[in-house]
């Protein structure tokens, strides 16, 4: 996995949910925009982070907290989506890089468990 690919792709996705929640808070959604925000900047954070680990550990750690955000991020999508306070195509978009990214933070996870075994 090169991590140059995954922080590009992670601060993509969260910069398309940071415009996505500006839509939102102009439709008054609030609370949505703020979930999105959090759990979507989250994930880019922690990628970053893990490109300057303390340990090995540590960089499993925080791919295993920024799949966690990936995963919520996903869910609130999801439910934007179904209450149509998100169109089809801005869902599609970035519902794309958030399944590359997870795909991405799952082979890492495993690639870096694996290497802890002698």
């Amino acid at each position: 996995m090169k991590k140059d690919k995954l922080s590009d792709l992670s601060l993509e996705f969260s910069c398309q949910c940071v415009a996505l929640a500006k839509e939102l808070l102009a439709k008054k959604e609030s609370v949505f925009a703020d979930q999105i925000k959090r759990s979507s900047t989250s994930v880019a954070a922690n990628i970053a982070e893990a490109g300057h680990p303390q340990s090995r550990a540590d960089m499993i750690s925080k791919f295993e907290i920024a799949l966690k955000e990936a995963f919520e991020t996903d869910k609130w999508l999801q439910i934007l989506k179904q209450s149509n306070l998100v169109d089809a195509e801005t869902y599609d978009a970035i519902n794309k890089k958030g399944t590359k990214i997870r795909v991405l933070l799952i082979a890492s996870i495993r690639t870096l468990k694996e290497g802890n075994k002698v």
